[in-house]
């Protein structure tokens, strides 16, 4: 199990602290090169400032893939560490070693965390003392043996005293005997983080017609979240907006054999739909090998409670 420590950006760090109940953020590269390999899921990614030796927060690592900005910022505004899609182009300015054009769409890395946590001064963790001054991006530390183990010790504590345990609890990893066995957590994914690993997973194409223009695709959930569905990619759909909304208000389905089915009251309701028809009884497109596929007991809830029969 370890943990990762990242030299951060203060002015990033500063206005995430600020935002109360922030459930995930997305800790940019600006490079866009590769995706970050250096953790499992449910592992701790720490921040820490690039002119002292202190762990200042952190969160759950959830996820990484890259993304163009545009994306980035329609996807986690705030949660990116910036107050406008402006501002963020400012931010990661400083670091891309490559020039941009005016509203280029880049791609840069995207490292996103679930239940962040923000420490006040008092509560800052020192970083181990073998931490070298001349890292750039940030190193990790195996936290079953020191000294990542007395830093995940300290972090552990420090959420507790800052108070911030309630609001993160079902994600630390509490040890046995009190920091005996290390026990790995399932990062709960925000909506944000939901999009992206169900855009990722049916490999950015929509699962009906293929459609590879990223700005017009959408997670869908198969189950809404406010009825009970998860942020996870077995109740997630990549689709076409349009589909997306046919989806949501019932006039096309998926039955739990992976076929399209399509509503007659899309005819019946807006005289009209030929281009819809055409997709009835044809299967959904797989996600990537690996993936989960959708959820037949999703699927047969969409079907019983939300499709237009």
């Amino acid at each position: 199990m370890n943990a990762f420590v990242a030299i951060t950006d203060s002015e990033w760090f500063d206005l995430l602290a600020s935002q109360p109940g922030i459930d995930e953020i997305n800790f940019w590269q600006p490079g866009g090169k590769k995706t970050f390999r250096s953790l499992n899921q449910g592992e701790f990614f720490l921040f820490k400032p690039h002119r002292r030796n202190v762990i200042i927060g952190g969160g759950f690592f959830a996820y990484s893939t890259l993304l163009p900005i545009t994306l980035a910022w329609e996807t986690f505004g705030i949660g990116n560490g910036a107050t406008s899609l402006e501002e963020m182009r400012q931010r990661i300015k400083k670091y891309r070693r490559q020039p941009s054009r005016p509203h280029e769409d880049y791609t840069i890395g995207c490292i996103l965390l679930s239940q962040p946590f923000f420490f006040k001064e008092q509560n800052w963790v020192p970083v181990p003392e073998d931490w070298k001054s001349n890292i750039v991006q940030g190193r990790s530390y195996d936290v079953t043996q020191e000294p990542g183990l007395s830093m995940y010790k300290n972090v552990i504590e420090h959420i507790r005293l800052s108070h911030q345990l309630a609001t993160i609890a079902p994600m630390v990893a509490e040890p046995e005997a009190r920091y005996g066995t290390l026990i790995l957590m399932r990062p709960r994914l925000g909506q944000g983080a939901f999009r992206i690993v169900v855009t990722d997973a049916y490999e950015r194409k929509c699962v009906v017609t293929g459609e590879k223009v990223l700005p017009v695709l959408q997670a869908a959930h198969i189950r809404p979240y406010n009825e009970g569905g998860l942020h996870q990619i077995d109740n997630g759909l990549l689709l076409r907006s349009d589909l997306h909304t046919l989806l949501d208000r019932g006039y096309v389905t998926v039955t739990p054999d992976y076929h399209i089915e399509v509503s007659r009251h899309i005819r019946e309701d807006y005289e009209n739909g030929h281009e819809y028809y055409a997709f009835h009884g044809t299967l959904i497109r797989e996600p990537r090998i690996g993936a989960p596929r959708p959820s037949r007991e999703n699927l047969i809830w969409h079907n019983e409670n939300r499709y237009l029969s």
